[in-house]
């Protein structure tokens, strides 16, 4: 129905007398009103009885969905890369450009490889999928297949593959800051096939692939635990038994701060790695081919946004308080922590409550990295207060809208047991076989010289820095 304004209508009116005129604007004022007051009724109406979105529509835009949010989350590697490279000194920025360039690859490979069907293939409620290699995609323009069960999947395979590869890619990621500046690069590339080809897909069979915990009932969203906790576990073990860098704590307990090389670098970094978080989170709604399901999207994309923004007004405000001024180190890592603990569930809460859920999460990082400190367990980047103390967090959090207190916690103990186990055989082969940390005086030079022969800033670069 068309609409003519009113304007248009007076103009529209012959020439009529005063009293007549008069009369007629009444009438036609309250006409108006009538069918402006009956406009809802037929607008629900209209909604009632419109159609719901053919299935190849549904289908183009839910894959469409998947691709979006799959190069978002790709381009978190380059705001891991970022990162790193601003949080480690001059001297081993190479390395780290390089071990983040190479982890990428590689989750794409072992996934294709062996992953994805171990995740997603045969699972039925157990423990493992399918041991079945390579994941094969649709023929070129679909030839041959019978569209009517293509439709029924609601997305293309490729798009499906390709947005939970770079997922596996991020787990992988969260390892690398943690172990920098000592450890080995070959040794660091083999836990890396080990993680994404292996540990992380069974991990991930649990609860996405329809495993036990799925079962049970467990809940995540978008992979608090799936992804950032199951990194953040592998970091930990790896950083126990790589140890601390030399010069890191002191015989006396003291711990000496070692600065990194550009905040810059790091700060660009984190805002990567945030606008990527919009696929990461966004994206995992898994459907677009609906009015409900691109609302729930765009209310996840302002659920993550304010989380982050909680954990780092929550960050600056306990610096201030206990520290008397603002580290900036901490601060992007308080953004991370409310992006990584709203990633649970970032669907259900309100917006205050995913701002209070990001701001635990800031506060997790002020309180958790000087408890790290105290352990001597080194963690470059900061990544295991961002990916596993508040991924902990944002997973144990869920249950406040599921009610599901025991599955949650049994998942989170599952995944910690799981992934530590399995990262300790691996580490510890790797370090009794071919040693996982470079010597004593390969790490003063700098992994750039030593392990690659190629410095970030030649420049400027100096053997004692």
């Amino acid at each position: 129905m068309k609409f003519i304004p009113t304007k248009s209508l007076a103009s529209a009116m012959p020439l009529m007398d005063s009293k007549t005129g008069r009369f007629a604007t009444v009438l036609m004022g309250a006409t108006m009103a009538i069918a402006l007051m009956t406009l809802p009724t037929l607008a629900q109406e209209t909604q009632a009885v419109a159609p719901a979105a053919a299935a190849d529509t549904a289908y183009i835009f839910n894959t469409l969905l998947f691709l979006i949010g799959g190069f978002l989350v790709m381009w978190m590697a380059a705001g891991f890369a970022m990162l790193e490279a601003g949080m480690v000194r001059s001297k081993n920025v190479s390395i780290q450009c390089t071990k983040n360039i190479s982890l990428y690859s590689i989750a794409g490979l072992m996934y294709w490889l062996i992953g994805y069907n171990l995740m997603y293939t045969d699972v039925n409620g157990g423990y493992i999928g399918s041991f079945a290699l390579i994941y094969g995609m649709d023929p070129v323009g679909l030839e041959g297949v019978d569209s009517a069960a293509l439709l029924d999947t609601g997305y293309s395979t490729a798009s499906d593959w390709f947005f939970q590869m770079v997922f596996v890619a991020t787990a992988a990621s969260i390892v690398s800051g943690t172990v920098a500046e000592r450890i080995k690069l070959w040794p660091f590339l083999i836990f890396v096939v080990v993680l994404t080809g292996f540990i992380y897909p069974i991990a991930g069979s649990w609860q996405w692939g329809g495993g036990w915990l799925s079962e049970m009932g467990f809940s995540d969203f978008a992979g608090s635990t799936l992804v950032h906790s199951v990194g953040g576990w592998a970091a930990l073990t790896g950083a126990i038994i790589l140890g601390a860098r030399k010069g890191k704590f002191g015989s006396d307990g003291s711990v000496h701060p070692i600065p990194g090389s550009s905040i810059p670098l790091a700060t660009l970094g984190t805002f990567i790695l945030w606008l990527g978080w919009f696929g990461f989170n966004g994206a995992s709604q898994l459907a677009m081919g609906t009015i409900g399901d691109i609302s729930d999207v765009s209310r996840i994309f302002v659920n993550t946004n304010m989380a982050a923004a909680g954990g780092v007004i929550a960050t600056i405000i306990l610096l201030q308080i206990i520290y008397k001024r603002v580290d900036v180190t901490m601060v992007l890592n308080g953004a991370l922590a409310g992006l990584v603990a709203i990633t649970a569930e970032p669907l259900a809460p309100s917006v205050f409550a995913s701002i209070l859920t990001g701001a635990v999460g800031g506060a997790i990082v002020v309180f958790t990295v000087p408890m790290l400190d105290k352990l001597k367990i080194d963690d470059v980047v900061g990544a295991i207060p961002v990916h596993l103390f508040a991924g902990i967090w944002g997973t144990f959090a869920v249950a406040f809208y599921t009610g599901n207190w025991g599955a949650q916690i049994t998942g989170i103990i599952a995944y910690g047991v799981f992934t530590v186990v399995l990262s300790a055989v691996v580490w510890s082969i790797l370090k009794f076989s071919m040693g996982i940390r470079v010597s004593e005086e390969e790490e003063m030079m700098g992994l750039d010289k030593a392990e690659i022969g190629v410095e970030a800033y030649p420049e400027f670069t100096s053997s004692s820095s």
